[in-house]
Order: C-alpha cells, then structure tokens, then sequence
C-alpha cells in the first residue's frame, strides 16, 4: 500500500471518529495555489529575512521597501486561485464537521473556496488599514495610489512571499511616495500582524474557545515553528484532544500529535473526504421498503 494510501485511510478514520474538528491551516497549504512556503521541509526558512512589526512602524525606509516589494508581490496574491485542499476542507465545513478554521495565512484563499467559519489569525493581505484614523482600504485601491505617484521599472519578479511582497531585487525605487489614507492623510499599513507583532487577544480568545468545543483539531501545512499557531496545539494537548497533522516535513507538535500524515495536502484531503462522504451517506432503501 502506497503511503498515500495509507494516510487517505488514517486521515479518514480520524475524520469519522472526530466529527466536530477545529482546522488550523499554515502556508504550506496555498503552496499549490502558486504561493510558496516560508520553511523547507526541515522546517528551515527559504526567503530573506521579511518585515518586521516594529521597523514597519517605526522607519519611513521600511515602509518603503514594503511598499516597493508589495507593489509587484500583489497581482500574484491577488490572482492565486483556491486549491483542492482549500475546496476540500470548505465541503468539510459544508457537512457541519468544523468548528472553526483557523489559518495562519494572509491570502483570504480559504474563503474564496468558500469557507465561512474562518478566523485570519494573522490579518488579510486584500485590507489595508491606516495607523492614524484606523480606516480600512481595499488592497487594489492601494495600488492605484502607488502606481499613481512613482515610477515603477519593469523587472522579472521571482514570485509573490507568504506575507504579499517579493524577494529583493535590483532598481526598485527607494523614495517612492508612500500611499497615504485619503480620509486623513495618515500611514498605512496592510492589515495584517507582521512578524515581530503580536495576534489580538480576541482572536486567541475566539481560537481556544473553539478548541474547548471540538473533539479534535487538525493541523494541515505548518511547521509550527512560531509560536502563534503552535499555542493551539499545546492546548488541545493539555485537554486531551486527538490532533492529526498533514505536513510533509517536521513540525514542533509532532511529540504532541497521535497522527502525522506526509502526504500532499491537496490530494490527501480531496481523497479522504470523498471516504467519509460515502462513510456517512445513508444506504438507499430497496424499492418496495420501508425506509
């Protein structure tokens, strides 16, 4: 039995036992969406060091280098498609087994596959928002204000980041103007928790409330390194809950999972829940029966 196979079967079995799931999702998931990973399969990071919260904030220069790399890095956020394991886990919630889905992801894929129970942990990269009077702008109306008042070289962009930016590249401009709110004049920023930042209370909050509601938690596409989403785990371990992992490398809960599975996500989960739709799709009475 291939080891696909053999994790259709285990995925399957922990879906059937664990009917009310809370789904916490990572970049790994959108790999296949043309969104690359943050970490190789050894948990190692694969980019240049990204923003951070408190440069972001606090230095004119980094918001420039943000902005610049964001200008070339969003059409491809923008236009990523949802994938199979993205559709997949939205029917999953579509049959009433999820109790939330948490991702630690920027790109709003998940609900354009059409997942309603979902909390951003990490914000959305499609919202801006302004630091000064705190109203939310639409990415692309953003990109009109760059586009509008700098000029931009054309360059061979090497792929969109996790976080909506590019890798760093020769001749972007470094005195750009910077996109202002047009309600009051002041910073923006995209609505979303850099690293270095902290995720609000009430998104924890809402995240172990869901947690202390389910009967297992499913981690798909995440080394667990930082700590944001790792917490989760430590959680549902300390209340007895059952968590499965898909992932193909290591991750920091593998000691606290009772299933690991290495499979790709997309096939795994479009397989497993054709399994368990036919699993609980009741048997058709023979013609003439009482049903």
């Amino acid at each position: 039995m291939s080891t696909l196979q053999q994790d259709i079967e285990a995925l399957t079995g922990f879906l059937l036992d664990h009917p009310r799931l809370v789904v916490l999702t990572g970049a790994g998931i959108s790999v296949a969406s043309g969104i690359p990973a943050y970490r190789d399969q050894r948990g190692t990071w694969r980019h240049s060091t990204p923003v951070q919260e408190q440069a972001f904030l606090r230095d004119p220069q980094a918001r420039r280098r943000y902005w610049a790399r964001s200008r070339y890095g969003w059409p491809l956020m923008r236009d990523a498609s949802p994938n199979a394991a993205h559709q997949a886990l939205a029917q999953l919630e579509a049959l009433g087994r999820i109790e939330l889905l948490i991702t630690q992801n920027v790109d709003g894929l998940h609900q354009r596959a059409g997942s309603r129970k979902v909390l951003d942990l990490h914000g959305r990269i499609d919202r801006v928002r302004c630091l000064t009077c705190g109203a939310s702008h639409c990415r692309d109306s953003v990109q009109d204000l760059l586009d509008s008042d700098n000029v931009w070289p054309d360059i061979a962009t090497p792929g969109a980041r996790p976080d909506g930016d590019i890798e760093p590249v020769d001749n972007l401009p470094h005195m750009l103007v910077l996109p202002i709110c047009l309600l009051c004049g002041g910073d923006l920023k995209p609505d979303v928790v850099f690293f270095g930042g902290n995720v609000p209370a009430a998104s924890v909050g809402t995240a172990l409330d869901a947690l202390d509601r389910a009967s297992g938690l499913l981690v798909v596409g995440t080394s667990l390194t930082v700590f944001s989403g790792f917490r989760f785990c430590r959680h549902a371990s300390r209340r007895g809950l059952p968590i499965a992992i898909i992932n193909p490398g290591v991750t920091r809960a593998d000691d606290l999972a009772q299933t690991t599975l290495t499979s790709r996500a997309a096939p795994l989960l479009s397989a497993a829940l054709a399994h368990l739709q036919r699993a609980v799709s009741p048997v058709p009475s023979a013609p003439g029966n009482p049903s």
